[in-house]
């Protein structure tokens, strides 16, 4: 697997970011290492962790972050590069507050992360969700104190909209502080079936899940910020033949591109799994998809995307644009 730099930024990064998003719940001990070795025996340096990930387990939250950590202080960091997460609204089993990105709650998060990875900066730090209430410039100014203090070294968003993304980024130019360097939406070769919430009438003050769309591309396309999408893999939609879809992806768009994904499989003598991915990673845009399988065989596979490489035509071809 190869390795590039992300744009804006002097991170080198392989291809694949690794999620362990249930490390320390479903994947504990021996298991967590066999995983991130088999990831960096194949070149992988990038992975995804967040302050909230596994709060839905019973004594979960912080432990994929720990997981990690606890990798890291046995054998060293050496050139991973780790993304975090900080700025989840408050769930049941995980800290409560009304404000989450108050520079309060995101100094808490921040710290929490460091101790549990037990790394002095983060390589990059995401806000999980926005927070609508807050203007933007509230929220850079915030994340570059941290960034001066040497605690984060670039920052992203999460779930965020292009529009606010663009505002923030628009007022850390004017400013001369560091913008958003990526974005991480959800967003894979399926279509999703749940449509983005109306700005205008959503009232969720930005706590959404928030998938990316034709004009959200359009515009990463312009203004060229990476992405480096979760649920790439669709959950496993490509890979099972649709018969885990369940209701988020099972229509006719989706069923034609896996048809699709299945002929060039074919025809490439690969896996429609990896060639969903690979269609993430031919854009031509920087992405960096992030895959999360907790079985090193699955996980081999899911890297076996990198090695495939598409043409415009296929890139076309499989999301049904000739």
């Amino acid at each position: 697997m190869n390795r590039k730099r992300m744009d804006g930024t002097d991170l080198v990064l392989s291809e694949i970011c690794y999620g362990t998003a249930l490390f320390g719940a479903d994947v504990c001990g021996a298991a967590v290492d066999t995983c991130i070795r088999t990831f960096r025996d194949a070149g992988g340096n990038f992975f995804d962790t967040a302050h909230g990930y596994a709060y839905w387990v019973a004594a979960g939250a912080g432990c994929s972050e720990r997981a990690l950590g606890d990798y890291m202080r046995r054998n060293g960091k050496g050139d991973i590069i780790v993304g975090t997460k900080g700025g989840l609204p408050a769930a049941r089993g995980y800290r409560q507050t009304e404000h989450w990105l108050s520079p309060e709650t995101l100094e808490s998060d921040l710290s929490e992360s460091l101790e549990r990875l037990g790394v002095d900066t983060i390589d990059l730090y995401w806000l999980h969700r926005d927070d609508t209430r807050l203007p933007v410039g509230e929220i850079v100014e915030t994340m570059n104190r941290q960034i001066r203090r040497g605690r984060i070294r670039y920052i992203g968003t999460s779930n965020w909209r292009t529009d606010r993304i663009a505002a923030a980024n628009a007022y850390a130019s004017a400013h001369g502080l560091q913008g958003f360097v990526a974005n991480q939406p959800q967003w894979n070769l399926a279509k999703f079936n749940t449509p983005n919430p109306d700005p205008a009438t959503d009232t969720s003050d930005g706590k959404a899940v928030l998938y990316l769309e034709e004009p959200d591309l359009a515009w990463h396309r312009r203004t060229r910020l990476p992405l480096v999408p979760y649920s790439a893999s669709a959950g496993g939609y490509f890979a099972t033949g649709g018969a885990r879809a369940g209701e988020s992806y099972e229509n006719p768009v989706s069923r034609g591109r896996l048809e699709r994904a299945q002929a060039l499989a074919r025809e490439l003598g690969k896996t429609p799994g990896q060639v969903a991915l690979a269609w993430l990673m031919n854009q031509d845009i920087q992405v960096f998809p992030i895959v999360g399988p907790r079985d090193p065989n699955h996980l081999r596979e899911d890297l076996g995307a990198a090695d495939i490489r598409l043409t415009r035509d296929h890139v076309a071809r499989l999301a049904g644009d000739m």
